[in-house]
């Protein structure tokens, strides 16, 4: 399971790429905490000539699940909320499929073993016809 420390780290490696577009530092400015992980706001914080930040586009947030580690851009012409919404969606509907798909593999367990059923034993020698 995926720290927030460690989640930290995986977003700075995703923007390190890039800081290659402008003179200016780009680094993580608010992190919120969601059920599933976090919210990553990140931005420029050069302050230049005019004493301002620059603004960035393309610069949607990461959604980092503690879970599995998955480390998703957002797209900055929708909602944040919305796309945390729909991310929420996609691991409800991500938990029911496993659950389907785990009680499928025991029904299938339960019809496709039928030597667990007891056998029955036959007296030898004797016939079991009724007279």
């Amino acid at each position: 399971m995926l720290t927030e420390e460690d989640a930290s780290r995986l977003v700075l490696a995703e923007i390190d790429g890039a800081r290659g577009c402008g003179e200016y530092d780009l680094q993580i400015l608010r992190v919120e905490a969601l059920p599933f992980g976090w919210i990553f706001y990140w931005g420029a914080v050069w302050d230049g000539p005019n004493g301002r930040r620059p603004r960035l586009g393309g610069n949607g947030p990461f959604l980092v699940d503690r879970e599995n580690e998955r480390l998703i851009r957002t797209a900055t012409s929708v909602p944040v909320a919305r796309q945390i919404a729909d991310y929420e969606r996609r691991l409800r509907r991500e938990a029911h499929a496993r659950n389907l798909a785990a009680k499928q593999a025991v029904q299938q367990r339960g019809t496709a073993t039928p030597a667990t059923a007891p056998a029955h034993r036959r007296s030898s020698g004797a016939s079991e016809r009724p007279e």
